[in-house]
């Protein structure tokens, strides 16, 4: 029997850590488009994309921020795109959905619910900011809210049902799944779906393999062979619950977006260094690292050539 495959997503560079916070985070189109394909080259199959305003870093999910490391993305690589509908908690459903709708990715990240998403403790860790923006956005995640109501999904979902863009569906929370379980019950999501559980964030669950289990048992219970189950563990928990993940049959989503380090206080050079350390464990454990055409099976995808870009 071949070893099992395992599917490596890099989130690229996302809203939650701002420039200042490492020197290695990429933030102009040409900076994401080489993270990305230099994560593709080290394993992933999956790249997921934010993109950021190139002279303050600002979080930025306009077209015109997307279009150019997107076309360059796809002439140099192989690699699956997913596009964010995530955004920032300080935008709109409307703009955070608006590249999804217009590109038409071959996947893009779903929320599945409203949350707090404590920032501010990434305050104690650094305390000078390059950009005006920086500290008042980490600080302001004590009262922010981010916002994905049962109507904000629904308009996601229904948006994008005739684009044929399957979901890498974001559960920060064990209701979260059952919130998926309502749209699928509703036919709004089709099978195989991609379960990412994020673990770590504050707001959201923690990162004891309790949770991880627990998330786990619920998604087999609600779900059964019907979906993909992927992990995210934020900041120091990234490598932990990645070999978790692995050793419980599923797929590991790393990334400067996730967590800035590579290991105990040290910052990750590239989101390739990540990548390829994971790389490692996969295949320590007897198993391989999926490529983006086996990826694409596994999922069910369209292909690159059905996408706006």
């Amino acid at each position: 029997m071949p070893p099992r495959k395992v599917i490596i997503t890099c989130a690229v560079t996302g809203s939650i850590h701002t420039p200042s916070m490492s020197p290695h985070l990429p933030i102009t189109a040409e900076q994401i488009a080489e993270a990305a394909i230099g994560a593709a080259e080290a394993g992933a199959a999956i790249v997921h994309l934010h993109a950021r305003n190139p002279e303050s870093g600002q979080p930025d999910q306009s077209l015109e921020a997307f279009a150019p490391f997107l076309k360059v993305i796809k002439q140099k690589s192989d690699v699956v795109i997913n596009i964010t509908t995530g955004g920032s908690q300080t935008m709109t459903v409307e703009e955070r959905l608006k590249p999804v709708a217009t590109f038409k990715p071959e996947v893009a990240s779903l929320n599945m619910g409203s949350m707090n998403f404590g920032l501010f403790p990434m305050l104690q860790r650094f305390k000078s900011f390059r950009h005006d923006w920086e500290q008042p956005y980490l600080e302001g995640s004590r009262e922010r809210i981010f916002k994905n109501t049962f109507a904000d999904i629904e308009k996601i979902l229904t948006t994008c049902a005739d684009n044929g863009t399957r979901f890498e569906i974001e559960c920060y929370d064990i209701g979260h799944l059952y919130t998926l379980s309502h749209f699928v019950d509703r036919g709004l999501v089709k099978p195989p779906f991609f379960i990412q559980s994020v673990f770590g964030l504050l707001g959201g669950i923690g990162s004891h393999p309790e949770d991880v289990m627990m998330m786990k048992r619920t998604a087999d219970r609600l779900f059964g062979d019907d979906y993909n189950w992927s992990v995210l563990g934020a900041g120091r928990n990234q490598m932990s619950i990645a070999a978790m993940s692995i050793a419980m049959g599923g797929n590991v989503r790393v990334g400067l977006e996730d967590s800035l380090w590579i290991g105990a206080g040290k910052l990750a050079e590239s989101n390739a260094q990540q990548v390829s350390k994971v790389k490692t464990l996969i295949e320590e454990l007897g198993l391989e690292v999926a490529s983006p055409a086996e990826a694409r099976s596994i999922l069910a995808l369209k292909g690159g050539d059905r996408v706006d870009f």
